[in-house]
Protein backbone atom coordinates (compact mmCIF):
# COMPACT_ATOMS: atom_id res chain seq x y z
CA UNK A 1 0.00 0.00 0.00
CA UNK A 2 1.45 3.35 -1.04
CA UNK A 3 1.35 6.41 1.16
CA UNK A 4 -0.53 9.06 -0.83
CA UNK A 5 1.21 11.81 1.16
CA UNK A 6 4.58 10.91 -0.30
CA UNK A 7 5.47 13.32 -3.06
CA UNK A 8 7.95 12.36 -5.71
CA UNK A 9 10.00 15.10 -7.24
CA UNK A 10 8.94 16.25 -10.68
CA UNK A 11 11.51 15.60 -13.41
CA UNK A 12 11.61 19.32 -14.19
CA UNK A 13 12.44 20.17 -10.57
CA UNK A 14 15.16 17.53 -10.51
CA UNK A 15 16.63 18.93 -13.73
CA UNK A 16 16.58 22.48 -12.31
CA UNK A 17 18.43 21.37 -9.16
CA UNK A 18 20.99 19.37 -11.14
CA UNK A 19 21.53 22.34 -13.50
CA UNK A 20 22.17 24.60 -10.49
CA UNK A 21 24.58 21.99 -9.11
CA UNK A 22 26.59 21.94 -12.34
CA UNK A 23 26.95 25.73 -12.10
CA UNK A 24 28.07 25.43 -8.47
CA UNK A 25 30.59 22.72 -9.36
CA UNK A 26 31.92 24.91 -12.17
CA UNK A 27 32.75 27.54 -9.52
CA UNK A 28 35.10 25.13 -7.68
CA UNK A 29 38.65 24.97 -8.99
CA UNK A 30 41.33 22.36 -8.54
CA UNK A 31 44.02 24.18 -6.51
CA UNK A 32 46.81 23.05 -8.85
CA UNK A 33 45.11 23.44 -12.24
CA UNK A 34 43.32 26.62 -13.40
CA UNK A 35 40.18 24.72 -14.48
CA UNK A 36 37.01 23.96 -12.54
CA UNK A 37 36.40 20.43 -11.26
CA UNK A 38 33.43 19.86 -13.57
CA UNK A 39 35.31 20.67 -16.77
CA UNK A 40 38.32 18.74 -15.49
CA UNK A 41 36.11 15.65 -15.54
CA UNK A 42 36.45 15.04 -11.80
CA UNK A 43 32.67 14.71 -11.36
CA UNK A 44 31.53 11.24 -12.42
CA UNK A 45 27.85 11.42 -11.47
CA UNK A 46 25.26 13.79 -10.05
CA UNK A 47 21.75 12.80 -9.00
CA UNK A 48 19.20 14.19 -6.61
CA UNK A 49 16.65 11.82 -5.09
CA UNK A 50 13.06 12.51 -4.01
CA UNK A 51 14.28 13.43 -0.50
CA UNK A 52 16.50 16.16 -2.03
CA UNK A 53 19.66 14.23 -1.17
CA UNK A 54 22.46 14.89 -3.65
CA UNK A 55 24.38 11.76 -4.60
CA UNK A 56 27.70 12.88 -6.07
CA UNK A 57 30.54 10.65 -7.17
CA UNK A 58 33.81 12.32 -7.97
CA UNK A 59 37.53 11.73 -8.16
CA UNK A 60 40.74 13.73 -7.88
CA UNK A 61 43.51 14.23 -10.40
CA UNK A 62 45.77 12.11 -8.17
CA UNK A 63 45.06 9.87 -5.14
CA UNK A 64 47.79 11.60 -3.13
CA UNK A 65 46.52 15.14 -3.85
CA UNK A 66 47.64 17.26 -0.87
CA UNK A 67 44.51 19.43 -1.16
CA UNK A 68 42.08 16.49 -1.35
CA UNK A 69 40.42 17.10 2.02
CA UNK A 70 39.96 20.83 1.37
CA UNK A 71 38.55 20.23 -2.11
CA UNK A 72 36.07 17.59 -0.89
CA UNK A 73 34.95 19.89 1.96
CA UNK A 74 34.45 22.78 -0.48
CA UNK A 75 32.33 20.57 -2.74
CA UNK A 76 30.20 19.37 0.19
CA UNK A 77 29.76 22.91 1.52
CA UNK A 78 28.88 24.57 -1.79
CA UNK A 79 26.74 21.72 -3.13
CA UNK A 80 24.96 21.43 0.21
CA UNK A 81 24.12 25.13 0.04
CA UNK A 82 22.50 24.80 -3.37
CA UNK A 83 18.77 25.53 -3.45
CA UNK A 84 16.87 22.24 -3.54
CA UNK A 85 19.59 20.18 -1.81
CA UNK A 86 19.00 19.11 1.79
CA UNK A 87 21.92 16.72 2.20
CA UNK A 88 25.07 15.67 0.33
CA UNK A 89 26.16 12.06 -0.09
CA UNK A 90 29.62 12.42 -1.64
CA UNK A 91 31.57 9.38 -2.73
CA UNK A 92 35.22 9.80 -3.62
CA UNK A 93 36.52 7.14 -6.00
CA UNK A 94 39.65 6.43 -8.00
CA UNK A 95 37.99 3.88 -10.24
CA UNK A 96 38.35 4.72 -13.02
CA UNK A 97 41.41 6.82 -12.32
CA UNK A 98 41.32 10.34 -13.74
CA UNK A 99 43.29 11.08 -16.89
CA UNK A 100 43.49 13.91 -19.42
CA UNK A 101 40.93 12.27 -21.71
CA UNK A 102 38.24 13.24 -19.16
CA UNK A 103 38.78 16.96 -19.77
CA UNK A 104 35.95 18.87 -21.44
CA UNK A 105 36.71 20.56 -24.77
CA UNK A 106 36.66 23.89 -22.92
CA UNK A 107 39.25 22.64 -20.41
CA UNK A 108 41.46 21.23 -23.18
CA UNK A 109 41.40 24.62 -24.89
CA UNK A 110 42.14 26.43 -21.60
CA UNK A 111 45.11 24.16 -20.90
CA UNK A 112 46.46 24.33 -24.46
CA UNK A 113 45.69 20.72 -25.43
CA UNK A 114 43.73 21.78 -28.56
Amino acid sequence: MQNKNLKTMEASEQLEIETRLVEVLKSIYDPEIPVNIYDLGLVYSISVDDDHVLHLTMTLTAPNCPMAEDLVEEVKYKAGGTRGVKEVDLKLTFNPPWDKSMLSEEAKLELGFL
